[in-house]
């Protein structure tokens, strides 16, 4: 076996996750550059930062944004439990048995509906408090959010008028921004547009608009407003293939290491994996590798994408099993065990995208890196150095069974 710095080279024995921080920052620094004067980031980082770790994914970028998004309470909690004071905006929908808590952490909800603002108006006068909302507008998603017509208007200035209540914020969502063709969020546009003019007809005057997301920020400067939210950008990854990508230069954080735990001669003839589905046409050598859909790497990829080994590619061979899978290293001079394996990201010359895993696999990039699971342990780097690292292998339950 081969000799390792076992901080450095090898902080984990099976597969780790590697998080640049510093580019994490430059993303955010990029966006910010080009951003027009005056217009804030807001620094989503739901879903455990896109799998990358919410927490040190927020220090990261904290010099540079002005609130945090997540997707629950539970999220905002968690970042407010770390020492991020910020304003933290719940994008979802908040259940209004969180109404006491919210207000008293002043947690930003996304508001919409009367039953909403009337449970947070009572918390806030009961707690002798201010609620801070942002009220959310469907132009488009048919997701949540109130429509941009007259009777919510109506609404909107009700709810501004609630005891307690402060409307910080009012926002919409792009459904179709990463597209080429920007008709439909244009639209959008229009009606986020109207329905601001019709709340300010009734005397209702809101601080924070915004409506752009990565995609936005990408290609259109015209959707900057007061605030953005940069999402999957941050993280380094363009929103899809239809966006202008020479405007803001990203840098991919997360890389996806393991390690070869046997190599093996098979003869021609020999099943590969599960199903038999990989017939060896010819002697070949193979090696398995300790990964697989346990750990949130697609069975879909079966048969279909690659791993870097010694800066090339090695084919996976046959079906991703739970934990395992098995490449092809004929033509690999030398594989052995304990040779370090790139599932995603840059070996040498050669490189793995998720973009590239998620065309072979029919799949989302979003996806891949949000559903790298916890038993891949994040290794957090920081000039070309382990900052930091976090692992679930002390994983604890509440409660008898």
């Amino acid at each position: 076996m081969r000799e390792y710095e076992v901080e450095e080279d090898r902080p984990y024995t099976r597969v780790y996750a590697a998080v640049d921080l510093d580019a994490v920052e430059e993303n955010a620094g990029a966006m910010k550059a080009v951003l027009s004067e005056g217009t804030k980031i807001m620094g989503i980082v739901k879903a455990d930062g896109y799998g990358h770790g919410a927490v040190p994914v927020a220090h990261a970028i904290d010099p540079y944004v002005d609130m945090y998004g997540v997707a629950d309470i539970e999220e905002a909690v968690n970042l407010q439990d770390h020492g991020f004071s910020k304003p933290i905006l719940v994008l979802g929908v908040t259940h209004i048995k969180h109404s006491d808590r919210v207000v008293r952490r002043k947690i930003r909800p996304a508001v919409f509906q009367r039953q909403q603002a009337k449970a947070l108006s009572q918390a806030a006068v009961r707690l002798g408090e201010t609620a801070f909302i942002h009220l959310a507008v469907d132009t488009g998603m048919s997701r949540i959010g109130m429509a941009p017509s007259k009777e919510s208007a109506d609404l909107a200035l009700a709810i501004s008028r609630m005891p307690g209540i402060c409307v910080e914020g009012i926002f919409t969502h792009f459904a179709r921004a990463d597209e080429r063709d920007k008709a439909f969020t244009l639209r959008q546009m229009e009606e986020y547009s109207g329905f601001i003019k019709m709340l300010e007809d009734r005397g209702v005057s809101i601080p924070i608009k915004h409506i752009s997301n990565s995609a936005g920020i990408t290609d259109m400067r015209q959707a900057d407003w007061d605030m953005v939210r940069a999402g999957i950008s941050l993280y380094g990854l363009y929103a899809s293939e239809q966006v202008e990508t020479e405007r803001i230069p990203l840098r991919p954080a997360m890389e996806v290491k393991s390690f070869i735990t046997y190599v093996k001669k098979i003869g021609q003839g020999a099943a590969v994996s599960y199903g038999g589905t990989f017939i060896a046409p010819k002697p070949m050598t193979v090696a398995t590798i300790p990964v697989g859909y346990g750990d949130g790497y697609p069975r879909s990829l079966s048969g279909k994408a690659r791993v870097l080994i010694r800066g090339k590619s090695a084919p996976i061979l046959g079906r991703i099993c739970m934990d395992q899978m098995i490449v092809d290293v004929t033509d690999i001079h030398g594989a052995a065990e304990d040779d370090m394996v790139t599932l995603i990201g840059r070996d040498g010359d050669q490189e793995i995208t998720v973009e590239e895993l998620a065309q072979i696999g029919d799949g989302f990039h979003y996806e891949l890196v949000c559903n790298v699971g916890k038993r891949v342990p994040r290794v957090y780097m920081r000039k070309g150095r382990i900052a930091g690292k976090k692992d679930y292998f002390a994983d604890r339950y509440e409660g008898a069974f």
